[in-house]
């Protein structure tokens, strides 16, 4: 999924004609470190294209994208893995990760780099096996699994009660349905449960990412209740949100709390299926079979040893992050992501607020007679009678950098002046980007605005919803005022980012 999103919109976002081009954030890079590719740039940008030519970066990006989702599908499919498999993953991950910018942002994506990285060591050296006969799954990466989970929820948790205050009032499910970046159907009917509900929900939420966190090391059946709860969990947020691929990614980490006795009903018994094969290696195994040795296992045990070694290491900001008052989330204390620290919705927004981008043919802006019209994006509120999106594993990166910009100012988001450029265009990459175009077919327009609204879902079985309505808005004023292709050249001069050019 991640490498599908990274397909479909890397061009439109950090393209040769993105949003925020790679190009020139990797020779602002380079110019830094005295115009050299060095160690130092390598490990402040660690990816793959510094070493590939940049002439065409959009086929580059298309490239990288491409040979990942063929084999993350091949693995998907088959079931097999090796650990050069899964290293390319992640080599090729991280390199998008780290020229995504602003676009790649945000704690899921090294959480797919680090649950990337546990998995390359969870395969074995060289063999494509559904059921490696020699390499069983070293503890050492089963309890790196269950490390992850454990900072993941705990740092989840901890960040809410040191952070906003209605987590510990037990208010903040009041807003969060409505105010969460991209709100699905399941949302607006969960937004009018009762008071009562809202707050079971938050002590729900803070058992679970607490309290469950330390059942990992009480037993084994408490470590099975753990996984269980988790999983659990990220099926509920899943339902009720649209965040991205980051619920379905918990849940693998999570899935190391069972053993095979826990799982085995998932598999078939019949003759000579995996089940039957396990069983028999375990047989052996508890006979004192020697399993035969070979070079392969020799380097497996010294490069777990080293991988626990490595983890643990790496693990202790992480762990001093935890222990420390002023926690941050979502960071990364490696260049390359290996062992991160994780947390969400530390605050929760109380109004939900949107930018809006509208656009005119009239010759003056500011004519009261001049007609705007509204672009729609993808997923996220617009268009009142539209029904919210669900599209989770899915994602859409620029609808989710609008809910951020909606509560700063276009000066700190100046992507969205270089938004407003390309729709004055009419660039047919970025319009792909947009669900709707009310210039389809015409002349682009002369003059984009974004406008600031304040948004609310209307009352189930109210007088707006039975209008078809999902939303109200009501206008909080301007959020950058109107501007033409002509007026915005020094603006992207200034940059270094290329002129649009109707396509």
């Amino acid at each position: 999924v991640a490498f599908l999103v990274a397909y479909h919109q890397n061009k439109q976002l950090i393209g040769e004609k993105g949003l925020l081009p790679c190009k020139l954030y990797l020779q602002n890079v380079k110019k830094y470190f005295k115009g050299k590719i060095n160690l130092d740039a390598l490990s402040y940008a660690p990816t793959i294209i510094w070493f590939l030519d940049w002439s065409d970066m959009d086929s580059i990006l298309d490239y990288l994208s491409l040979l990942g989702l063929a084999t993350s599908a091949f693995v998907l499919v088959t079931g097999c893995a090796n650990m050069v498999l899964m290293a390319v993953l992640w080599v090729l991950y991280l390199s998008l990760v780290n020229v995504g910018q602003i676009w790649y942002s945000f704690g899921w994506e090294s959480q797919l780099l680090e649950t990337g990285f546990l998995g390359i060591f969870l395969c074995p050296l060289w063999t494509l096996s559904r059921l490696p006969q020699h390499t069983p799954p070293s503890s050492i990466v089963i309890w790196g699994f269950r490390w992850l989970i454990f900072r993941i929820m705990l740092g989840a948790g901890l960040i809410k009660i040191r952070g906003d205050r209605c987590w510990r009032e037990l208010t903040c499910m009041d807003y969060h349905y409505e105010t969460q970046p991209v709100p699905n159907p399941i949302a607006y009917f969960m937004h009018r449960s009762p008071w009562w509900f809202h707050q079971f929900e938050t002590l729900v939420n803070h058992f679970i990412e607490l309290v469950v966190p330390f059942f990992l090391f009480l037993g084994r059946r408490m470590c099975i209740v753990h996984g269980l709860l988790q999983i659990l969990f990220q099926v509920l947020l899943i339902i009720s949100g649209n965040l991205s691929f980051l619920n379905w990614l918990t849940i693998v980490p999570s899935i190391a709390c069972f053993d095979d006795a826990s799982l085995g009903f998932l598999f078939s018994s019949e003759r000579g299926g995996v089940k039957e094969r396990v069983a028999q290696m375990q047989l052996k195994e508890a006979a004192g079979e020697q399993l035969p040795l070979r070079y392969g296992c020799y380097v497996r045990k010294v490069v777990n040893i080293s991988f626990g070694l490595l983890i643990a290491y790496l693990s202790i900001p992480v762990v001093l992050n935890l222990l420390n008052s002023r926690q941050v989330m979502n960071t990364s204390f490696n260049p390359l992501r290996i062992v991160n620290t994780y947390g969400a919705f530390g605050s929760i927004t109380k109004e939900r607020t949107e930018v809006v981008l509208q656009g005119t043919s009239s010759l003056d802006p500011n004519d009261p007679a001049a007609v705007w019209e509204e672009y729609d994006f993808k997923c996220k509120p617009g268009d009142l009678k539209r029904r919210p999106c669900f599209i989770t594993p899915y994602h859409y990166r620029l609808d989710w950098l609008m809910w951020f910009a909606a509560f700063q100012t276009y000066e700190q988001n100046e992507w969205i002046i270089h938004l407003a450029g390309k729709l004055l265009a009419q660039e047919e990459a970025t319009l792909s980007l947009m669900a709707t175009n009310p210039f389809a077919g015409r002349a682009p327009p002369r003059w984009i605005r974004g406008e600031h609204f304040k948004y609310k879902f209307s009352q189930p079985g109210g007088k707006h919803a039975s209008e078809g309505r999902w939303w109200i808005r009501k206008r909080i004023g301007p959020y950058f005022p109107p501007v033409n292709l002509q007026g915005l050249k020094k603006f992207y001069e200034d940059r270094n980012w290329p002129y649009p050019v109707r396509d």
